[in-house]
């Protein structure tokens, strides 16, 4: 058995389904080997589209993902999705080649690159120990949660495991945190009156959401998410939705009122806490997280324990006792909740004009119109606060949210990793006409694949966060506003359909593609309304 075909073998006995990448002679072989092992590759029109579709695809899945790159130019070109990846602590398996003849072209410290972007540096050392290494790297994704390049040398991968080394080995255990002291924390949830739960990343882990659910229950706490767990909660009464930047005015006043949050695999970074702002000063602050280096990096907290979400609610829950207190479960607190928590459930001047749609009437109009069992993808950018309001999802995996890094650009390929990874369910797309166009290339990898992905471009014809920041009489704002263009006819040029908005009523088109059945992509080009900068980016640049 050669060393490419042993690393194939042993990622698709252990699980892994799809690989993203797009092939060059460094990967063809290893490539090759996972597709024959039983894996679907998914061929991507550039690196940096294949790094994003994997990463929203292990984000949805719950799976490790792998992506696929060749070496030197094919590894760069993928460096910012891969930072995203790692940055959100996303289970991707980056396998690419490397080129370590410091003569060739395709030479650059592989290694170097990937733990400056945050992500777990490995490599296969030599056909001897190929299988501890890749099983190594398997088991830094699949229980640590982190984003691992496994460098691949082009003169090993070619080579022949020795007999006694060909074995599949187990993925390693790795050692996980012992329990942490709880007294103080079992006090601090006995003596509050208006607690609060916010739950990030760490809470989709498996059971956490059920463990978090029953101690909120036992000490009277509201639920809230950071924005990448949104969802999480949804089918509970007292679930207050997100917390941070797209929080609606009741989700901020009853977080700013709360007298113990505790934040549960949550960075309580300036977007969840916008700044700090949302959270009271006299407030207590308790931190769980499986990062020892995540408690109080953010914010000073009261108390801070190393430990996993599920495991830590459990304890935590036992020590309370049976009897659930009321805290800040009140009737007319629940009442409230039911009935003006949502962005849906308020009332807004609709600003559109007889050429152009307000955001908000273009994403609450399709709110109606989808069905419920939808994904929704985002891109970065001045109107991502509109879909990631507006846009009901059915739970946490009803939402993918690649803004760990900011970067514009990567929505569309998060969208069809997501569709890629539930395909039971609608997946829509929405992105600004920067992220559109920087991302363009895998519009036709979504009609290739013939996705039934709804992409909606929020279309103001510029980089809206940054007109927005600096204001429309700053000199220079020329280099960030550009010709309106019909992008519809790029999207039919490339296979798909394309429909532009400028009315509600042209949305109806929208319903006729829903009842058609569809197999190839829309693209909806919405001409938006301006809205002198959304209310998130307010707190965004609140800094």
């Amino acid at each position: 058995m050669l060393v490419h075909e042993a690393i194939g073998r042993f990622l698709t006995e252990h699980g892994v389904r799809a690989a993203f990448g797009v092939v060059g002679s460094g990967n063809f072989h290893f490539t090759q080997a996972l597709t024959a092992g039983g894996a679907r590759f998914v061929a991507a029109r550039h690196e940096g589209g294949a790094a994003t579709m994997a990463d929203a695809y292990a984000r949805m899945s719950g799976e490790v993902a792998v992506l696929s790159l060749h070496q030197g130019c094919g590894y760069t070109n993928a460096l910012t999705g891969v930072t995203e990846a790692a940055k959100s602590r996303t289970p991707l398996l980056v396998l690419t080649a490397e080129a370590n003849d410091p003569k060739s072209n395709f030479f650059i410290d592989q290694a170097a690159l990937a733990t400056g972007v945050g992500a777990v540096s490995l490599r296969v050392r030599s056909p001897r120990t190929a299988l501890q290494d890749v099983a190594q790297a398997f088991a830094v994704c699949a229980q640590q949660r982190r984003t691992v390049v496994l460098n691949v040398p082009i003169d090993v991968q070619d080579q022949e495991l020795p007999p006694q080394h060909a074995e599949v080995p187990a993925p390693a255990a790795l050692p996980q945190p012992a329990p942490a002291p709880l007294e103080e924390f079992r006090r601090l949830l006995s003596e509050a009156e208006r607690p609060v739960f916010i739950v990030g990343r760490g809470g989709r882990s498996p059971g956490a959401a059920e463990a978090v659910r029953e101690l909120g229950r036992q000490a009277g706490a509201l639920l809230a998410t950071s924005a990448v767990s949104r969802g999480l909660f949804n089918d509970d009464p007292w679930s207050i939705d997100v917390s941070g930047g797209f929080a609606s005015p009741l989700t901020v006043e009853l977080i700013s009122r709360a007298d113990l949050v505790v934040s549960f695999g949550c960075a309580l970074n300036m977007w969840t806490t916008r700044h700090g702002a949302l959270i009271s000063n006299d407030a207590r602050l308790v931190q769980v997280d499986l990062d020892p280096t995540a408690l109080g990096r953010h914010r000073k907290v009261d108390l801070g324990l190393h430990g996993g979400v599920a495991e830590t609610a459990h304890a935590a829950t036992s020590l309370l006792g049976s009897e659930p207190r009321t805290g800040y479960r009140r009737t007319e607190i629940g009442e409230r909740i039911r009935t003006g928590l949502r962005w849906n459930q308020l009332s807004f001047d609709d600003a559109s004009t007889v050429d152009r749609i307000d955001p908000r009437t273009l994403s609450a109009h399709l709110n109606r119109l989808l069905p419920r069992e939808r994904t929704v993808s985002v891109d970065s950018g001045n109107f991502l606060g509109y879909p990631s309001m507006y846009l009901d999802v059915p739970d946490e995996n009803g939402f993918c949210f690649t803004q760990a890094f900011q970067s514009v650009g990567l929505g569309l390929a998060t969208g069809i990793g997501t569709a890629l990874a539930r395909p039971d369910r609608l997946p829509v797309a929405a992105l600004g006409d920067g992220g559109f166009l920087m991302g363009l290339s895998e519009l036709e990898t979504a009609a290739r694949l013939q996705l039934p992905l709804l992409v909606v471009v929020y279309n103001d014809a510029m980089y809206g966060a940054e007109v927005h920041h600096f204001g429309a009489d700053t000199p220079g704002l020329d280099n960030v506003t550009f010709p309106d263009q019909d992008l519809a006819a790029l999207a039919r040029g490339l296979g798909c359909e394309g429909l532009t908005a400028r009315s509600v009523k042209d949305l109806g088109a929208v319903a006729d593609w829903l009842a058609a059945g569809p197999r190839r992509p829309l693209v909806i080009d919405a001409k938006i309304t301006s809205d002198g900068g959304s209310w998130w980016l307010h707190e965004a640049f609140g800094h």
